[in-house]
């Protein structure tokens, strides 16, 4: 099955009764960005160091309106324009599996198995796209994945836009909701910035940076 079949598999995975704990991805389950280190790992020291002089412009933006969205948007299209979705999974899948004995907080994966063995339903929520963050959802069995969405062309290449809003903020809640439904309950949720809050406040066990164990 490619990782495209996976993220819609996760995202249309049901609650079933089970209590629901959300997980935020990067800084929470992660040491740091994900998909920036994605973009680093596979763009290679140059061809980093040269897209970032491109993005110049788009980086003195960002620091005048702080739109993640838009800079996020501004990356995919200087590292990732024009690649097709399969090749783009396939490195997914090997940046994941590189990264992942330096990548994941040991006491992040700690709750993260204790909520499964209690039958926890337990879903990734996440601003970075769900294509590069799908091969670690499988690794850690998660049940569901919510995050950013890649456009894709009809030839099945990314085009650098996104579908919707990126995923942070009452982004967050407005997606758990769209999965769980509007009266879901919230059993427990862990982030690590501002972009968490909004579903930290909705969460009955609500854990703000509780993780700091690196590997």
């Amino acid at each position: 099955m490619s990782d495209m079949g996976i993220v819609q598999d996760l995202r249309q995975s049901a609650a079933n009764g089970r209590a629901i704990v959300a997980f935020d991805f990067d800084g929470t389950l992660t040491i740091r960005d994900s998909f920036t280190e994605f973009l680093r790992w596979r763009a290679g020291p140059g061809a980093w160091a040269l897209g970032l002089v491109k993005l110049a412009p788009a980086l003195a933006a960002y620091a005048k309106d702080r739109d993640r969205g838009r800079i996020k948007a501004a990356s995919v299209r200087e590292f990732l324009h024009g690649m097709d979705r399969q090749t783009l999974e396939a490195e997914a899948a090997a940046f994941a599996q590189e990264v992942w004995p330096r990548f994941m907080r040991p006491d992040a994966l700690e709750v993260w198995n204790a909520w499964g063995e209690r039958g926890a339903h337990r879903v990734i929520v996440t601003a970075s796209p769900t294509t590069t963050v799908a091969p670690f959802a499988r690794k850690l069995g998660a049940d569901a994945l919510l995050g950013t969405e890649f456009v894709f062309d009809v030839d099945d290449r990314i085009t650098g836009g996104f579908v919707g809003p990126n995923c942070r903020g009452e982004e967050k809640v407005r997606r758990l909701k769209s999965a769980y439904g509007d009266d879901m309950t919230l059993t427990a949720a862990y982030g690590d910035t501002s972009g968490d809050t909004d579903m930290l406040a909705m969460a009955q066990q609500p854990g703000f940076r509780v993780f700091r164990q690196k590997p």
